[in-house]
């Protein structure tokens, strides 16, 4: 009896769920159609590929020049720029002086003052004021005072230039006028 029952149970179950697979029908199938229907017309395009210029190969010209890149080309580059501007270059073991810190471009010459037949510049650097003579260093390329007159300092910078080379340059830092309405 037991085994009638379970097989009676089971044959409800199996019904039960072949019933219900038949009432289901097809999911979103109204919209499936209306979707294919839109799209029957449809067509993808690809664009046509650009059209390539042709090739036009050019000549070199260059085989009779010198290679630059020859090892011996380099090696007397580097000798020539071993050798100069020697006596050019600047002492690096004296003491640095406190306006060299800054460009020369970020300094303002603000005025003049004489002393015991000496004249000094006043420059400021940022918000402290220095007083600068003739033989003192001032900005970032060892620049040495060389003369101070009323309305500038004149100064010999000594730089490297694009070999190596130690080069003299000259440079002036000229005195800024008081804006208008200014107190002195």
């Amino acid at each position: 009896m037991r085994h009638a029952r379970v097989r009676l149970v089971c044959g409800l179950l199996f019904a039960t769920a072949l019933a219900l697979a038949g009432c289901g029908g097809e999911r979103f199938g109204d919209l499936k159609q209306e979707l294919a229907q839109m799209t029957k017309d449809l067509r993808g395009r690809v664009d046509p590929l650009p059209t390539m210029k042709a090739y036009e190969p050019a000549a070199y010209r260059g085989e009779a020049l010198t290679d630059p890149f020859l090892p011996a080309r380099i090696v007397v580059a580097q000798a020539a720029g071993a050798g100069g501007g020697g006596r050019l270059a600047p002492d690096m073991n004296r003491p640095r002086e406190p306006l060299e810190a800054f460009p020369l471009d970020s300094l303002q010459m603000v005025g003049t003052l004489r002393q015991a037949n000496e004249i000094y510049a006043l420059v400021k650097a940022g918000t402290t004021l220095y007083r600068v003579k003739k033989g003192n260093y001032i900005g970032q390329n060892f620049g040495l005072i060389t003369a101070i007159d009323e309305g500038e300092i004149r100064l010999k910078e000594v730089v490297q230039d694009s070999s190596g080379d130690w080069v003299e340059r000259t440079a002036t830092l000229q005195l800024q006028e008081a804006p208008t309405g200014a107190r002195r």
